[in-house]
């Protein structure tokens, strides 16, 4: 793994996690930590079996089988917020669509959804963690897998429902610091490790954002010292960040789709519910 030595992460369990921090999602909402890495959280084996199943139900295409021009490189099973937020009625029906898949999409298997607010919950001190929900009861998606095929890749970017995408119409713009949850299901590769994401100690500014826009970011960490920390991840493994720091990931460079399942988090310190949507 490469990574600055200065900046670890907290992990590889929950037990290692509190002997480091008292309060971890506190740590990572003031980058003390770059994530918090919980190694073999889901078995293996039902990541294999459940992609299996996704492909025999067209819920993504078969990497084995050729694929059509301009196929996709990126799809998603769920509901996503900075995808369908523009129409808010659509995306909570589309949610409610999302909910009664995954009420029977893992059946025979640990559900893989239950596996991260389990393990979120544990982190959380002193506040509640539920699925994000509008004043009227309107739940959003719980999770979403996102399978990203050849050559995608993320760009240093943030991610975040107000100071990226302006969704003040919705509940979760209440939150001062959002988070994201990553279950790693397939690298890139069939065995060892794959770089998930590169994250920087570099919270998002005004004066930030012309180095994102036009690209020269790299230069500015390089000239400001920034720590930067390499997630490198097997299948099964579970990891938090702040999706408020400058983050990325690198492009493909296997045959195999990167496989996660995802969820956002809205975090503030002085609200006793802690909020996750896709």
């Amino acid at each position: 793994m490469t990574t600055t030595t200065n900046w670890p992460a907290a992990g590889p369990d929950m037990e290692s996690v509190f002997a480091q921090y008292d309060d971890p999602l506190g740590a990572l909402s003031r980058a003390e930590i770059p994530a918090i890495i919980l190694r073999q959280a889901y078995k293996p084996a039902h990541c294999q079996a459940l992609i299996q199943r996704f492909i025999d139900r067209g819920l993504m295409r078969d990497p084995a089988a050729e694929a059509e021009e301009n196929a996709p490189t990126r799809i998603d099973i769920g509901t996503s917020l900075g995808q369908r937020g523009n129409d808010k009625e659509e995306f909570l029906r589309h949610s409610q669509e999302t909910h009664a898949l995954f009420n029977e999409l893992f059946e025979g298997y640990d559900d893989p959804v239950k596996t991260m607010y389990g393990n979120l919950s544990q982190l959380v001190v002193g506040k509640e963690a539920m699925v994000a929900r509008e004043p009227d009861g309107s739940l959003y998606g719980p999770a979403i897998f996102r399978v990203h095929y050849t050559h995608h890749a993320y760009r240093p970017h943030i991610d975040h429902v107000t100071l990226r995408e302006k969704r003040f119409d919705y509940e979760v713009s209440r939150f001062k610091h959002q988070f994201a949850g990553v279950l790693c299901m397939q690298n890139t590769a069939t065995t060892g490790q794959a770089t998930q994401a590169i994250l920087h100690r570099c919270f998002w500014t005004e004066e930030i954002q012309p180095h994102i826009a036009n690209d020269s970011f790299y230069n500015y960490a390089a000239d400001n010292d920034i720590p930067k920390f390499q997630v490198d991840l097997e299948p099964g493994d579970l990891y938090f960040f702040n999706t408020g720091l400058i983050h990325e990931v690198p492009a493909l460079e296997g045959d195999d789709p990167r496989i996660v399942l995802a969820v956002f988090i809205g975090y503030s310190e002085d609200d006793p519910e802690i909020f996750v949507w896709s």
